[in-house]
C-alpha cells in the first residue's frame, strides 16, 4: 500500500506531456511532488488516507502548470504605475486622458502609451505640455525601453541637453539642442526616474501579492523573471506569506560590466527562498524597433538601427563566455536580425558545453538562414505572442512602416522556429503586454498583424511552449514541464480541453485550479 497523498485529482482528463504515458484521470501528490497517475479507481483505493483532499474536476482537463517564460512581476508594478494609457489609439484619445488623468503628488505619471498613437509624428512634448497645465509628466512607453517627459519633469531631473552613456541610450533633441522629452533606453529614462514620486514599500508588497494571484487565476503557476529587480520584496513576502507563483529570476548584466561585476552575478546565483531563486543572467543586444533601437543588419527607415546596445558587442561576448564558464545560464534580449545573429555566433563559440545552456528573447524578425542554429545550437527561441497585437496585417503600423514590407514580412516565425525544431517558450512579457496566460495560448495559435495566421501554433505546441519548453528554456525540464510521478506538483486545471478548443474559447476558459508543488494557489468558485 503506498503512502497516503495530501491531494488526489479525480475523475478528470490530464494531458501529461510525458511520452510515457500521454493521458491519464488521476493522479495523486504528497510533499509537493507527484507520486502517483493512473486512473481513479485505483489512485483512490491505493492512495487515499483520512488527511488526503480530493478534488473531483470532472469535466476539466489538467496540464503541467502554466509558466510565463518572460515577464516582469516586480520591475513591473514600477513600469506600470500611474494612468494606464494602453487603451489610446491617437493624438487626441492620448491629450484627453492626459487632461483627465490623476496627479500624484503634482506629476502625472503614466504607462502603455502606444508609439502608433502619434499618427507617425515625432514623439514631443510640445504634442502634449498644454493640457499638462505645468505639471511635470513621465509617460512610459508600452515597449519599456522608451518615455515622454514634459518640459517640467526635465527641469526636475535637470536635464538640459544631451548627454554620453555607457550603453545605447539617448536624450532625444531637436536641432538646437533642447531635449524634446522623447527619452531612449534605460540610462536615458533612469535619469527622470529618478525624480518620479514612486510607490511606497508597503504599497508594494501589497501589490505583488495581489499581482501574482491575479496571475495564479490565469492558470500560470510560474514565470522566468527577467530582471533581478525586488529580491529584497520577494524575501520580505515570504516572511509572511507563500508567493502564489514560482519565479526563476535573472538579473540584468549591462554594458560597462568588469570581472568583479560578473562575479557578483555568479554569486548572486546562489540566492534563494521557498518560491524564487536566481537562475540565469539577462543580456541586451538591442532596444526595440519602434524606438529605432533594434539591432539591423540594415537601417530602417529612419536609418536608425545599425548600432548594438552594447558600444563594443565583443564586450557582450566576452561576458557570456565568462558566465558560462562559471556555469551560468543567460537570456538575451535580441529583436533585430544583427542583434540575434551575433548572440548566436557567440553561444557558437561557446562550443558543445553551450548547447541547452542559452535562451534568446523576442527575436522579431530574422532572414531564414538563422532558423535551424537554433535547434543545431540548442538554443532557446523566447517569444512574446500577444506582441503581434501591436502590429497591423497591412504593414500600417510604426514597427512594419520601421522595417519595410521585407523584414515586417518575417515577423515572429514562431512557426517557423517550430518546424526547424527549436526550442519555444513563450511569454507575455508583462507589462509590455497582458498576462493572461490564456491569450498567450490563444494568440500562440492565431498571431496578430504582421506575423498573421501563417506563424500560428498547434493547440499542443502552444501548450508546449509554456510547459515543457519553458522547463527547458529555465534548465527545469527534470523536474517540471511534464506530469510524471516525481515531478513538481505544479498544475493547471481548465474547464476545457486547452488543445482541442478553439481559440477564441481557450482566451476565455474557465481556470478552475492551479497549485504550486500540490499548494492550491487559485480555485474557482
Amino acid at each position: 500500500m503506498a503512502p497516503p497523498a495530501d491531494l488526489l485529482l479525480t475523475h478528470t482528463h490530464i494531458r501529461t506531456l510525458d511520452p510515457a504515458r500521454p493521458e491519464a484521470t488521476a493522479l495523486a501528490v504528497a510533499d509537493g511532488r507527484i507520486t502517483a497517475i493512473g486512473d481513479t479507481d485505483t489512485l483512490v483505493r491505493d492512495h487515499s488516507g483520512p488527511r488526503t483532499e480530493r478534488i473531483d474536476l470532472r469535466g476539466a482537463t489538467v496540464t503541467p502548470g502554466l509558466v510565463d517564460a518572460h515577464s516582469h512581476p516586480v520591475w513591473g508594478l514600477e513600469m506600470a504605475t500611474g494612468a494606464d494609457l494602453s487603451g489610446v489609439r491617437d493624438l487626441d484619445g492620448l491629450r484627453a486622458a492626459l487632461r483627465a488623468a490623476p496627479r500624484t503628488d503634482g506629476w502625472v505619471v503614466a504607462w502603455g502609451l502606444d508609439h502608433n498613437a502619434f499618427g507617425g509624428r515625432p514623439v514631443h512634448r510640445d504634442l502634449v505640455e498644454d493640457v499638462l497645465d505645468g505639471a511635470p509628466a513621465f509617460l512610459r512607453l508600452y515597449d519599456g525601453h522608451s518615455a515622454l517627459a514634459s518640459g517640467a519633469a526635465l527641469d526636475a531631473a535637470k536635464i538640459t541637453g544631451p548627454r554620453s552613456f555607457d550603453q545605447r541610450s539617448e536624450i532625444v533633441c531637436d536641432a538646437e539642442g533642447r531635449p524634446t522629452g522623447h527619452l531612449i533606453e534605460h540610462a536615458a529614462m533612469d535619469l527622470v526616474y529618478a525624480v518620479v514620486p514612486t510607490p511606497a514599500y508597503a504599497e508594494r508588497r501589497t501589490g505583488l501579492v495581489e499581482l501574482l494571484t491575479a496571475m495564479a487565476a490565469t492558470g500560470l503557476t510560474g514565470a522566468h523573471v527577467m530582471d533581478g529587480s525586488g529580491l529584497d520584496l520577494l524575501e520580505a513576502v515570504e516572511q509572511d506569506t507563500d508567493l502564489p507563483l514560482r519565479l526563476t529570476v535573472a538579473p540584468w548584466c549591462m554594458p560597462g560590466v568588469d570581472a568583479a561585476g560578473l562575479d557578483e552575478l555568479v554569486a548572486l546565483q546562489r540566492t534563494r527562498g521557498r518560491d524564487w531563486r536566481v537562475g540565469g543572467v539577462k543580456f541586451f543586444m538591442d532596444g526595440t524597433v519602434e524606438g529605432g533601437t533594434a539591432w539591423l543588419e540594415h537601417a530602417d527607415c529612419h536609418g536608425q538601427g545599425t548600432d548594438a546596445f552594447w558600444p563594443d558587442p565583443a564586450a557582450y561576448s566576452a561576458a557570456v563566455r565568462h558566465l558560462h564558464a562559471a556555469g551560468v545560464r543567460t537570456a538575451t534580449h535580441a529583436i533585430g536580425d544583427a542583434a540575434v545573429r551575433h548572440a548566436l555566433d557567440t553561444i557558437e563559440g561557446l562550443g558543445a558545453s553551450g548547447r541547452g545552456a542559452h535562451r534568446i528573447e523576442h527575436i522579431e524578425s530574422v532572414p531564414d538562414d538563422t532558423l535551424p542554429r537554433f535547434a543545431a545550437l540548442g538554443v532557446t527561441a523566447s517569444m512574446q505572442p500577444p506582441h503581434t497585437a501591436y502590429t497591423k496585417d497591412d504593414h500600417s503600423d510604426e514597427w512594419s512602416k520601421r522595417l519595410g514590407d521585407e523584414r515586417a514580412n518575417r515577423a515572429w516565425r514562431t512557426r517557423d522556429l517550430r518546424d526547424a525544431g527549436a526550442t519555444l517558450a513563450l511569454g507575455s512579457d508583462w507589462p509590455i503586454a497582458p498576462y493572461d496566460a490564456r491569450r498567450v495560448l490563444a494568440m500562440a495559435r492565431v498571431p496578430a498583424g504582421a506575423a498573421g495566421p501563417a506563424q500560428g501554433l498547434t493547440g499542443l505546441e502552444a501548450l508546449e511552449g509554456v510547459t515543457s519548453h519553458a522547463a527547458v528554456a529555465a534548465g527545469e525540464s527534470a523536474e517540471a514541464g511534464r506530469i510524471a510521478v516525481g515531478m513538481r506538483a505544479d498544475l493547471t486545471a481548465f474547464g476545457l480541453d486547452p488543445v482541442a478548443a478553439p481559440a477564441d474559447e481557450l482566451a476565455e476558459a474557465p481556470v478552475l485550479l492551479t497549485t504550486v508543488g500540490g499548494r492550491t494557489t487559485h480555485r474557482s468558485q
